[in-house]
């Protein structure tokens, strides 16, 4: 992407926006603004009571395609990575442009975009591990492309993709196995994100004793630890954990 002139750039991040209309050069239709409304309301990274409105030929546009610091692939090619279709990569670009100008978010910007969600907890530490989850070069920032490729996974991957996924996102240390210390990090950190005052009270034991439950089903061979083996294994037999899977499938 770095080597296309700067027009060219230009032109890819208009397609990849939906700024313009490739074929009439005109701005995109109402359909696709309400489409954009549905998005905008499942993304981290995008708050739907912002919604930009881009001019044709707007000066202030053009200035600001060509000051972000980090110019995502080319639409054909993140439609060949992703499963989303062209239209929509254009509406989550469009929303991620609009909370993250730069084009790249960091950690402390991700968490403090996710504590939104979360008004009434302490989602800080579950935000760390949701980033690192997307960071999947560990370069401390989330791309456009890192988080269209984590967002594929969750909405419509293979079950086997999303399990893949969610263990990547337990397995802290990323090793290739859940221990009990990284899952309790885990459980914890869900409990304090959805805070203190729920309906019932959630007792402070309880994610220790949700952390026994997970290795006493998981933990196959009583060696500790959760393989990926073991966790696909025992996912893909219970009818729960199979249900709340497929919940993902129609969400876009």
């Amino acid at each position: 992407m770095r080597s296309k002139s700067r027009k060219e750039s230009l032109s890819d991040s208009r397609d990849l926006d939906g700024s313009y209309d490739q074929l009439t050069g005109n701005p995109p239709g109402q359909t696709k603004k309400a489409l954009k409304q549905r998005f905008l309301k499942l993304l981290p990274c995008c708050r739907p009571k912002s919604i930009p409105s881009l001019s044709e030929n707007s000066v202030e546009d053009e200035f600001e395609l060509s000051t972000v610091c980090h110019r995502p692939e080319g639409l054909e090619q993140l439609q060949e990575q992703t499963k989303f279709t062209r239209k929509e990569l254009q509406v989550l670009y469009r929303g991620f442009k609009n909370e993250c100008p730069s084009g790249i978010v960091n950690e402390e910007n991700f968490k403090q975009i996710y504590s939104q969600f979360f008004p009434q907890g302490d989602s800080s530490t579950y935000a760390t591990f949701l980033f690192n989850a997307f960071d999947t070069d560990h370069d401390g920032s989330v791309s456009f492309e890192d988080f269209v490729s984590g967002l594929s996974i969750i909405l419509r991957g293979t079950i086997d993709d999303r399990l893949n996924w969610a263990f990547n996102l337990y397995d802290l240390n990323k090793d290739g196995c859940i221990t009990k210390e990284e899952m309790l990090d885990i459980m914890k950190s869900i409990y304090d994100m959805m805070g203190k005052y729920t309906y019932p009270a959630m007792r402070e034991e309880a994610p220790r004793e949700h952390v026994e439950n997970f290795f006493q089903k998981m933990d196959r061979n009583k060696d500790g630890v959760v393989t990926i083996e073991e966790f696909l294994e025992s996912c893909q037999k219970d009818e729960n954990i199979m249900r709340s899977m497929q919940l993902f499938d129609n969400v876009i």
